[in-house]
């Protein structure tokens, strides 16, 4: 362990409360899962259909009876996904969903803070399709409804917001829950009213989150056991809106945010859950400051539980940690413990958010020890003004990155976070820095997937409920409007259910989209022919002949000299009323570790549009400067044409005397070019001992 012991938990089944899903109907078929009941373990086969099934069941309950519970160690469970019955469209070469695993509702400290009142319930049935009132008596609704989605709450302080909004809790009328409710006091300004309410949860104050003996107790208990009862009701939540028919038109995921913030410096990460096996209460960064001890703690309560639990983790936000989220401080460690470490988050950290509504984490040009020229398309969707940059970190790191202030670092964009990885991988034998490219919003409007540039309605309650806050020049080392409708995840599976999504985000084969829904594929191989994009056939020979997107290329043939990428992509198909976008180009961008601190890049385009752009493009191209030594980190970017930006649409609607000064600013952005990321395909050179 690093800095102090795992505290051992002890598991609680979240079973469904209900054994109606979502469309009335009996949500299992042909399903045997493990379930304790009464003190005994009792087999439970939910059938289908004919109510007969259901009796025959009874009546072999009471044939097998029921055996004693061994108490109290964990139970083998299955999901009750294995041995359901196939999903109307599935497809083995794998189809391609679309979802949000970054979304908040009131239960999230800071989103009732900007007097939001929507739930998970509601952030469900808006993702499905349905309606949702935003702040002030707005609505939205999806032009298209998601595939899948998690509701993420902050798990710091959600115990505290239930107790402090709850008339019948003991502290209900205490001070500071009268503060959190922003009752009588004299709040000025956004941070005023925000900070003010959120640090009357909090000992210490807002980046140095600490629980508070007034509210929980001096042993924290009553705010704890709260939170379990959230996590709870939030796992029901996920459990009535899942659906497990043969038609498989929404998929949940239990979920929630991990949310470190030291120094002021963004260092939060998603945890998402395979199943409803789950421990008995978040990590929250309140009781678990240390990442490493939140790997640790979710190895030992989760994946090696034999509970039928699995996770992983996405960071979200790396463009505001100041250098901190893929830090790798284990260097006092012994190098047998070091590759330990690494393997450990490797395991668990499969994805990252490379966009969201505070901008894109892929790269920014002019960073430390970056070579390989300028990419244009990196400026784009910045939280921090291009002019003046930002101090650099270099080597170090810095704080300050939720206020736009401190340095930033090359590692806190994926591309050069990529390339530390493979720096590991050589030093160690172990990368502890291998992600897949995932996107979400990050709303705290409860409005799940809400990205369409021609709909955006902000996403803090009334912070942004008007033109006027949302399109701001808000601080001068941010940018002007810097908030964006946010992103997708997308992922190839062959259906829509929990574990095949699941297991295409374990394999890392998903990409991140800026809201858009194009449809990228990634393949590289040895062998692969350079007129692939011109058969029929090129997905069914590109999967047999080649490693997907998220994979590690396979052992060089002798008879190779160096790897081929075939990189393909069709449009957003749109909607009715719903205008999307041809496509402009297709680029692989190459990464790997020079001498020294060197970092260098190289983007290619493969594939580009004629004048108009075009509804589909694919490209094949073969690294002409390959070295069979050296590490190397290979990902696609597609990119749309130039479209008007949600702040020109809404600048461009208003009466003139309606348009905030922001609209005419120069440095707002007019136009956006939407785009996907693809998870990278990693070539492991045969160089550590």
């Amino acid at each position: 362990m690093i800095g102090h012991s795992i505290r051992r938990r002890v598991f609680r089944w979240i079973m469904p409360r209900s054994k109606q899903g979502i469309d009335g109907q009996i949500p299992c078929g042909a399903v045997e899962t493990v379930r304790p009941w009464g003190g005994m373990l009792c087999l439970e086969t939910c059938f289908r259909g004919d109510p007969m099934n259901r009796h025959l069941l009874f009546l072999g309950l009471l044939a097998l009876a029921c055996q004693p519970a061994p108490a109290p160690s964990p139970v083998q469970v299955s999901s009750p996904d294995v041995g359901r019955v196939a999903c109307d469209d599935y497809r083995e070469l794998r189809n391609a969903y679309f979802g949000e695993l970054h979304i908040h509702t009131s239960w999230s400290a800071d989103a009732y803070a900007f007097d939001v009142r929507t739930g998970p319930d509601d952030a469900y049935r808006f993702a499905r399709g349905e309606p949702l009132e935003l702040y002030g008596g707005r609505t939205a609704q999806l032009e298209r409804p998601l595939d899948f989605a998690a509701v993420t709450e902050h798990a710091s302080q959600m115990g505290e917001l239930a107790l402090c909004t709850d008339p019948s809790s003991p502290v209900f009328s205490s001070p500071r829950c009268v503060a959190y409710r922003g009752e009588g006091t004299g709040e000025e300004g956004v941070m005023g009213k925000m900070g003010s309410r959120l640090s009357a949860l909090m000992d210490r104050g807002i980046g140095k989150s600490s629980r508070s003996a007034e509210l929980c107790g001096d042993d924290f208990a009553l705010c704890q056991d709260r939170m379990q009862t959230q996590w709870e009701r939030l796992a029901a939540s996920a459990e009535r809106y899942y659906d497990r028919s043969e038609s498989c038109s929404f998929t949940t995921f239990n979920g929630y945010e991990y949310t470190a913030t030291p120094s002021f410096a963004k260092v939060h990460r998603n945890v998402i859950f395979r199943n409803e096996f789950i421990p008995k209460q978040p990590i929250a960064w309140v009781d678990e400051p240390n990442v490493w001890n939140l790997w640790e703690r979710l190895r030992e309560e989760c994946l090696d539980a034999d509970t039928g639990c699995d996770v992983i983790t996405i960071p979200h936000n790396s463009n505001m940690s100041n250098g901190l989220m893929f830090e790798l401080d284990y260097g006092v460690e012994s190098p047998e413990r070091q590759a330990e470490l690494a393997a450990l988050r490797a395991r668990i950290e499969t994805l990252i958010e490379v966009m969201q509504t505070k901008g894109d984490s892929e790269c920014r040009n002019g960073l430390w020890q970056v070579e390989g020229g300028r990419d244009p398309y990196c400026d784009w969707e910045k939280w921090r003004r291009l002019e003046p940059a930002p101090e650099d970190c270099e080597d170090g790191t810095g704080s300050g990155g939720v206020m736009g202030q401190g340095c930033q670092s090359r590692s806190d964009f994926a591309r050069y976070a990529l390339v530390d990885g493979l720096r590991e991988a050589k030093r160690l034998g172990v990368n502890p820095i291998k992600f897949g490219m995932s996107a979400s919003t990050d709303n705290h409007n409860s409005n799940a997937g809400d990205t369409e540039e021609t709909s955006y309605q902000g996403l803090l309650g009334w912070q942004d409920a008007e033109p006027a806050t949302r399109i701001v020049e808000s601080q001068p080392t941010l940018a002007v409007a810097n908030f964006n409708p946010g992103g997708l995840v997308g992922v190839w599976a062959e259906q829509n259910t929990r574990d095949a999504i699941f297991d295409a985000m374990k394999r890392r084969e998903t990409f991140g989209t800026s809201g858009t829904r194009i449809r990228p594929r990634f393949f590289g191989g040895w062998d692969m022919p350079s007129d692939l994009c011109q058969r029929p056939d090129w997905l069914s020979v590109a999967e047999g002949s080649g490693v997907t997107m998220g994979s590690d290329l396979t052992a060089r043939p002798r008879t190779a000299s160096s790897p081929v990428f075939v990189s393909a992509a069709l449009r957003d198909p749109g909607a009715p009323g719903l205008t999307s976008w041809p496509l402009e180009r297709i680029q692989v961008i190459k990464a790997w570790a020079g001498e020294g601190d060197v970092t260098h890049q190289r983007v290619v385009d493969v594939a580009v549009a004629d004048d108009g752009g075009a509804d589909s493009l694919c490209g094949v191209w073969e690294d002409p400067d390959f070295d069979p030594q050296k590490h190397a980190v290979y990902y696609s970017r597609v990119l749309e044409v130039p479209s008007p930006r949600w702040s020109t649409i809404e600048c461009d609607g208003l009466e003139p005397a309606q348009r905030p000064a922001a609209c005419d600013h120069p440095d707002l952005q007019k136009k956006t070019r939407e785009r996907a990321w693809t998870s990278p395909i990693w070539y492991v050179a045969n160089t550590h001992p």
